[in-house]
């Protein structure tokens, strides 16, 4: 499955929405993708499982690539 993680670069910092970055990553679960990315020290805000018409208008974009961990 394709789950897109919404996070902060920094931990420690308070999230601000215009900070705010999205990756993807493919995961069992939500819970494996929160274990996959606690190396990178991430302030996780949001992890949204992407299927169907969403996954295909996310293919379409410039900026899509899945995180390979």
């Amino acid at each position: 499955m394709i789950f897109k993680v919404f996070y902060q670069e920094k931990a420690d910092e308070v999230p601000v929405r215009e900070k705010t970055n999205a990756l993807f990553i493919e995961a069992e679960s939500e819970k494996d993708v929160r274990l996959k990315l606690k190396s990178h020290n991430y302030n996780i805000e949001f992890v949204e499982r992407v299927t169907g018409s969403f996954l295909e208008y996310e293919k379409q974009k410039e900026n899509y690539k899945v995180l390979e961990l």
